[in-house]
């Protein structure tokens, strides 16, 4: 019953906006717009104009949808945060660089140590470059040197922590892993220093064009929002995903290596603790909280009357999942751990669309370059959206790609996803019968032209880990799955899993 509700108010609110379509022109692109660029991590489809979820409340990001063109089908390059944000900022696959885990920084790797990345690109071009924090994975770009940005605000932070000797969280106030609410202040929270940051900016004159960086570091965990946020959300299971018990039965083993020694929970464990509930309604309070500053973000655009000349984007670096498939975090390549929010609004940029088209993170880069009249970069491997921008039915060609680590990727269509792992297992999902990906028709013989079509999609080059590589780093050679340095056999039990 949860998710027919949660369809029926995706429909709802596209039929909404779609009635308000008929006399909207586009905004006329103005040559060097400011540009307000707006990431949100570990966020996944649930947020309103998405429909991810029937209860979400995200208010100020709905309604910056409907000023703009908002994507419905936008997908992640990676479902991790330094892959994915190191191939969104340089226009870049990971299976370009090599770069699949947590590190390393691509300014240390010779080839790339002065490659021109998106911000730099701008600020090449005459723009003044801000960013306040997380917009680089950790303190990637914000080193002294790194020459990314002209003006560092506040880093990222899931700060203040409960105090340990006073509150009790479900893994003990683990900063990797953990959730929940305790007393303390909206105004002391990193996000929302984050936030006051760039209102401050918004206020400033500049003698430049502007590329200000916005990077909102919840809901990751640890997911910690006060009560005022828990308490817009109904403390009893009405908050949960629909979650089908034997999901994984039809999946290839291959796919729970993705995540194996990870510090995500599995279902099964919330389950036992008596934990899913409270972890969904913390990453749904977290969700409201970010959404919030998002809006007071938006309202200083407007207040210093810079609405008419920026470009606004606003992005997340990987999806998350909840209890589906089985485990609760990311890492994986079904639509829970690619699917994210992408919204365009501004100059040259259509109001009230909501577009289906298939569109990648790794589209951003030169998307901007246009709406801001630059000249293109040629070494970028992303595809431009604003063809969509000026028009939602507007023909895409590409599907959008997703790799995780070394020789696995998805690759989603607007009807269909594929995933091919490094083993040669596949799994293929029929998107528009079965969004919640619970019945695997790979083996069905009328697919095999739709794999033969998609697997045409898969990068032709797929280097190895860059040197460097550490954390999450997992490879195969043919007969050994192994986990950073650690050899796992093909028949082992997954911790945490099968035991």
């Amino acid at each position: 019953m949860n998710n027919v509700f949660g369809r029926l108010a995706s429909v709802f609110f596209v039929i909404a906006i779609t009635l308000f379509m008929g006399c909207t022109s586009i905004p006329e692109r103005i040559e060097k717009p400011n540009i307000l660029f707006i990431a949100i991590d570990d966020q996944n489809d649930w947020i309103g104009y998405i429909g991810g979820h029937p209860m979400i409340k995200t208010p100020n990001i709905d309604k910056l949808a409907a000023s703009g063109t908002a994507f419905t089908n936008a997908h992640c390059q990676s479902p991790l945060c330094n892959p994915s944000r190191t191939s969104l900022l340089t226009g870049l696959r990971p299976s370009t660089t090599g770069i699949y885990g947590l590190s390393p920084w691509i300014k240390t790797l010779p080839e790339y140590k002065d490659f021109v990345t998106l911000p730099q690109y701008f600020k090449k071009n005459g723009y003044i470059t801000m960013s306040g924090g997380k917009i680089y994975h950790g303190g990637n770009g914000r080193k002294k040197g790194d020459k990314e940005f002209d003006i560092l605000g506040p880093g990222a932070s899931g700060k203040p922590y409960p105090p340990q000797k006073l509150v009790k969280t479900p893994f003990g106030n683990h900063k990797l892993v953990d959730w929940g609410t305790f007393p303390h202040k909206d105004e002391n929270k990193g996000d929302y220093i984050v936030a006051d940051w760039a209102v401050e900016q918004l206020g400033k004159k500049h003698d430049k064009p502007f590329f200000l960086s916005v990077g909102f570091f919840l809901p990751h965990v640890p997911c910690y929002a006060t009560q005022k946020w828990f308490d817009m959300y109904p403390d009893d299971d009405s908050v949960l995903p629909k979650i089908k018990e034997d999901d994984r039965a039809d999946t290839p083993r291959f796919s729970w290596y993705l995540h194996w020694y990870l510090p995500e929970v599995r279902t099964k464990w919330l389950k036992e603790q008596k934990e899913l509930r409270n972890f969904v309604r913390s990453y749904m309070a977290c969700t409201s909280f970010v959404d919030a500053q998002v809006g007071r973000v938006m309202k200083a655009l407007k207040d210093n009357g810079l609405e008419e000349n920026t470009v606004v984007v606003l992005w997340s670096d990987h999806g998350f999942h909840l209890g589906e498939k089985g485990i609760s975090g990311k890492n994986t390549l079904w639509d829970d751990g690619t699917r994210v929010p992408l919204i365009f609004a501004g100059p040259g940029v259509r109001p009230k669309q909501i577009c289906g088209k298939p569109a990648e993170l790794l589209d951003i880069y030169p998307t901007l370059l246009d709406l801001a009249g630059l000249p293109a970069n040629d070494k970028l491997e992303g595809h431009t959206l604003t063809p969509q921008l000026e028009d939602k039915d507007a023909h895409r060609e590409w599907p959008a790609i997703t790799t995780h680590n070394h020789d696995n990727h998805g690759i989603r269509s607007e009807n269909w996803r594929y995933i091919v792992y490094a083993d040669g297992s596949e799994e293929l999902y029929d998107m528009k019968n079965d969004p919640h990906e619970w019945h695997n028709v790979v083996g069905k013989a009328e697919n095999k032209a739709i794999i033969t079509h998609l697997r045409k999609y898969i990068p032709k080059v797929n280097k190895k880990p860059a040197p460097g590589s550490k954390h999450r780093i997992l490879t195969y050679d043919g007969k050994t799955v192994i986990w950073q340095d650690e050899q796992v056999k093909k028949t082992d039990p997954i911790p945490g899993v099968e035991d």
